[in-house]
C-alpha cells in the first residue's frame, strides 16, 4: 500500500482571521430631511391606502391616522393583515409621506382609578402599539386620561405604570410614544405642561416625548396668541418637557377663548388664536424642522373640522402659507376633499334621524297623554247608565239585610 504524503500543517495568518463587517448605523428616514413637515388627519375609510392617498391629494408631505375605530373597544382580534401593511408601507414609501402618527383610541384612560377600565385601557394600548408598528408608523398619540377622584400625584404614577404594562415585552423598534396636552376638561390630566413633563420622566427609559395640541393649550390658559405670551409659554415648554422632546405639534385654532378649557376646535387662523399667531407659530426657529434650533422632521398636523367639502384642503393650504412655504408645499388635487358632497348630504341625512329618534325617545307617545286623562276622566264623572247601576245594586243589598 502506497505511502500516504505528510501534509505540513499552514502557517497561521491573522490576515485570515474572520471579521464581522460593522453593522451600518441605521440612516435618518427621507423626511428627516430639515424640511417642514405638514398634513391633517386622514380617514382610513375604506382602506389603510386611502389615508395615504388622502395626504396626497390634500397637499401634505406629513399625515395622521387612527388604527381603528377611536370609540370602540377593539378587543385582540384587531390585528391588520401582514399584506395589507406591507402594502400600505410600500405605498408610504413611494409617496414619501412622513412622520406617519397613529392616534390612539379615545376611549383609553391611562389615569383612571377602575381596575375594569385599566385593565382594558393597558389591552387597548398594547393592540396600538402593535397595529402602529405593523404599518410602520413613527409615533404614537396617546391622552394620558382623566383621574376621577384620585389626586394628580396618584394619577401620574398610574398613567406611567400603565404604559409600562402595554409596552411590556414589545419590541419598539423606531416606534416613539407621545403623551398629548389636553385642555382640562373635568378631571383630564396633562393640561399643566409640569404633568405631562413628569409622566415623560417616570417613562425615560421608553422611546417617548410629546405632542402639544394648540387649541389645547390655548383652553388651559397658555397665552400662544400674543408676542410675549409664545414666548412665555416657550419657556414653559422648555422648562418642563424640552422643545427637543416635541416632535408633533397637532395646529388647530380655538373656539374656547383663553383659559376656557374645554376642548373645541376650529379652522386655522378662523377662532381664538388667529391667523397672525400661527403664523408666528410655524415661523419660530424654535419651531423649525431645521439646525440650529429646530427639531428634524418636525410636523405641524392639523386636527381641524371638515364642515363643508374642501375644508380640509384649505386648512393645509392655510397651514403652508402662513408658515411661508406655499412655493414648497406639494401639488394638492384641486377640488378633493375627504368630505364629498354625497357624503356631507349622508351624515346630514343621519344627524336628522339620530335626532329624531332621541327626541321620540324623550318625549311621550303622541297622544298617550290625553288617553290617559280621559280614562282618568271617565273614572271620575259618572254617566247615567252608571249611577242607574249603583242604585239597583243598593236596592238588592237593602232587600237582602231585611230578609
Amino acid at each position: 500500500m502506497p505511502e500516504q504524503p505528510i501534509i505540513q500543517p499552514t502557517e497561521f495568518d491573522p490576515e485570515d482571521e474572520y471579521r464581522p463587517e460593522p453593522e451600518p448605523e441605521p440612516q435618518a428616514p427621507s423626511w428627516m430631511d430639515g424640511s417642514l413637515r405638514i398634513g391633517i388627519h386622514t380617514s382610513i375609510a375604506g382602506s389603510y391606502l386611502n389615508a395615504l392617498e388622502s395626504a396626497r391629494k390634500l397637499g401634505c408631505n406629513a399625515l395622521q391616522i387612527f388604527s381603528a375605530s377611536p370609540r370602540m373597544w377593539q378587543g385582540g382580534s384587531a390585528r391588520i393583515p401582514e399584506v395589507d401593511a406591507q402594502a400600505f408601507r410600500a405605498r408610504r414609501y413611494e409617496l414619501r409621506l412622513g412622520p406617519l402618527v397613529i392616534h390612539a383610541n379615545y376611549l383609553i384612560n391611562l389615569a383612571s382609578e377602575q381596575r375594569m377600565l385599566q385593565t382594558r385601557s393597558i389591552q387597548a394600548f398594547q393592540d396600538e402599539i402593535v397595529r402602529a408598528l405593523a404599518l410602520g408608523a413613527d409615533y404614537l398619540v396617546v391622552h394620558p386620561g382623566a383621574r376621577g377622584e384620585a389626586t394628580a400625584k396618584q394619577a401620574i404614577s398610574t398613567i406611567i405604570e400603565l404604559v409600562k404594562q402595554a409596552s411590556k415585552r414589545v419590541p419598539m423598534g423606531g416606534l416613539r410614544i407621545l403623551i398629548e396636552n389636553t385642555a382640562g376638561m373635568g378631571s383630564a390630566m396633562g393640561a399643566r405642561l409640569e404633568e405631562v413633563g413628569e409622566i415623560l420622566a417616570g417613562l425615560r427609559n421608553l422611546p417617548v416625548g410629546a405632542c402639544l395640541d394648540t387649541a389645547h393649550l390655548f383652553a388651559a390658559g397658555y397665552d400662544i396668541k400674543s408676542e410675549a405670551g409664545l414666548a412665555s409659554t416657550i419657556g414653559q415648554i422648555d422648562g418642563a418637557i424640552g422643545l427637543e422632546n416635541v416632535p408633533v405639534f397637532h395646529v388647530n385654532d380655538s373656539k374656547i377663548p383663553l383659559g376656557g378649557r374645554v376642548d373645541r376646535h376650529e379652522h386655522v387662523g378662523k377662532g381664538k388664536i388667529g391667523t397672525e399667531a400661527f403664523a408666528r407659530i410655524l415661523r419660530h426657529p424654535r419651531f423649525g424642522a431645521a439646525g440650529p434650533e429646530g427639531l428634524a422632521g418636525r410636523a405641524f398636523l392639523a386636527e381641524t373640522p371638515i364642515d363643508d367639502p374642501g375644508d380640509d384642503r384649505r386648512n393645509v393650504a392655510a397651514l403652508w402659507e402662513l408658515a411661508g412655504l406655499q412655493e414648497q408645499a406639494p401639488a394638492a388635487e384641486k377640488g378633493f376633499s375627504m368630505l364629498t358632497p354625497a357624503l356631507k348630504k349622508k351624515i346630514t341625512e343621519n344627524r336628522k334621524m339620530q335626532k329624531k329618534r332621541k327626541d321620540n325617545a324623550d318625549s311621550p307617545r303622541p297622544g298617550r297623554g290625553r288617553r290617559r286623562k280621559q280614562r282618568f276622566a271617565e273614572k271620575k264623572t259618572p254617566t247615567k247608565k252608571s249611577v242607574a247601576g249603583k242604585r239597583k245594586t243598593r236596592k238588592r243589598s237593602a232587600k237582602k239585610r231585611r230578609r
